[in-house]
């Protein structure tokens, strides 16, 4: 922290990634419909877009992560912005996967005659909830209580065990994502089979969507708890990650009994 400083909060230096992340975004958008519609030229440019983007963010996040653990710049007034900000993001998600699973209810309450008068529709092949789909239940909801586990320990200043409660939330991490591609590999439904395939395909891949991202974020936590940088007064970074996997471990719940178990009995 510089030493002529009067006040507690970051005043950040001219950064390029704002500007680099908006060209990628931009590059992106532009070859997704290009592809999409097809024309030449469509693949290449959303490939560049996505890679831009994704080295705009290891670049602006390494940044973030030099301020905050080499320079000092975060301090506790600094921690909140983060804090605050994360809440309205995990509740924007909460409010995305319930928009799914209420066009799943839309249609499993009240069935239409063009798809039978029944749920699921005539002729759909369903999983049975009493498989693979309840035995991936309780897997996200045990990763979640490793993620607390480790939380607990970095409050304690137990480096160690931090890093093996993440390890445990990672490793069930992996095994729910696993079950689920064997879910869709057994899956006798698609994506394109009335209403039901669409609702399903929707609410359980956008959820195992968040998963990985969960995971990847459970990761980039292990790795810097390995190397030091999260402490019992600084660890935002983890808080936020603890955060959006508890979101991630409720909502596998609701999917089951709305989608699997209504859909299934």
């Amino acid at each position: 922290m510089i030493e002529s400083q009067r006040h507690s909060y970051h005043l950040v230096d001219p950064s390029p990634w704002p500007i680099s992340g908006s060209l990628g975004a931009l590059a992106t958008t532009v070859g997704g419909v290009m592809y999409m519609h097809p024309f030449q030229g469509g693949a290449t440019l959303l490939s560049l877009g996505l890679i831009f983007i994704l080295y705009t963010m290891f670049v602006w996040w390494r940044d973030v992560l030099r301020e905050s653990t080499l320079e000092g710049h975060h301090t506790k007034v600094v921690q909140l912005g983060p804090r605050y900000g994360s809440i309205p993001f995990i509740v924007s998600e909460v409010m995305f996967l319930f928009a799914l699973f209420r066009a799943s209810s839309h249609s499993s309450l009240a069935p239409t005659v063009e798809i039978g008068g029944i749920w699921p529709p005539k002729g759909i092949g369903v999983l049975d909830p009493r498989e693979i789909p309840f035995l991936n239940t309780p897997i996200p909801p045990s990763s979640g209580a490793a993620v607390t586990w480790a939380h607990h320990a970095i409050l304690a200043g137990k480096e160690k065990r931090a890093v093996y409660a993440l390890v445990a939330t990672v490793s069930l991490a992996l095994v729910s994502t696993g079950f689920q591609g064997m879910e869709y590999y057994q899956a006798p439904s698609t994506i394109s089979d009335s209403i039901y395939g669409s609702t399903f395909s929707s609410a359980t891949g956008f959820h195992g969507f968040h998963v990985i991202i969960g995971t990847l974020f459970s990761i980039i936590c292990g790795i810097r708890q390995y190397l030091g940088h999260l402490t019992k007064e600084h660890h935002v970074g983890f808080e936020a990650a603890a955060w959006y996997w508890h979101f991630v471990d409720v909502v596998r719940l609701f999917p089951f009994v709305s989608i699997y178990w209504w859909g299934g009995i």
